[in-house]
């Protein structure tokens, strides 16, 4: 990743995940490269997101640690949702059958789940790298 002036200031932030843990755990796969993609309920909206848009993912204690950029924003069903997506995901064991079980427990704390619910699906590569961690 080539170092980038970029005043991420005034871009809009949210941690990954459901909690305090879940977002480190999230963030620590992005910045070590596994982590590439990510999906949430259609019912929670686009959230903002379209293709290009740079944002910043904080740590679960809501410190700013990374500017992404959206490269991908699709819609699908969760069940249609397939082995690369999944591995894109970073997630336990990168598998379809992994994320499959680790969604279907998020969705169902969350939003509530169904088989064959309308999922965004959006991939993004990491921009910068902030605070700890960083070279800076």
């Amino acid at each position: 990743m080539a170092a980038v002036d970029l005043d991420w200031r005034a871009l809009d932030r949210f941690p990954f995940g459901d909690g305090p843990e879940l977002a480190d755990e999230l963030l620590a796969l992005i910045l070590e490269g596994k982590k590439t993609a990510t999906c949430w309920s259609a019912v929670e909206g686009l959230k903002g997101t379209e293709v290009g848009k740079r944002w910043v993912a904080e740590d679960g204690a809501g410190r700013t640690r990374a500017v992404l950029e959206t490269v991908e924003l699709t819609q699908r069903r969760f069940d249609q949702v397939d082995a690369a997506f999944a591995r894109d995901e970073g997630e336990d064991d990168r598998t379809l059958a992994s994320w499959r079980i680790a969604h279907e427990r998020y969705f169902t704390r969350n939003t509530g789940f169904a088989p064959d619910m309308l999922l965004w699906c959006e991939r993004f590569r990491l921009i910068q790298i902030i605070g700890e961690g960083a070279d800076q």
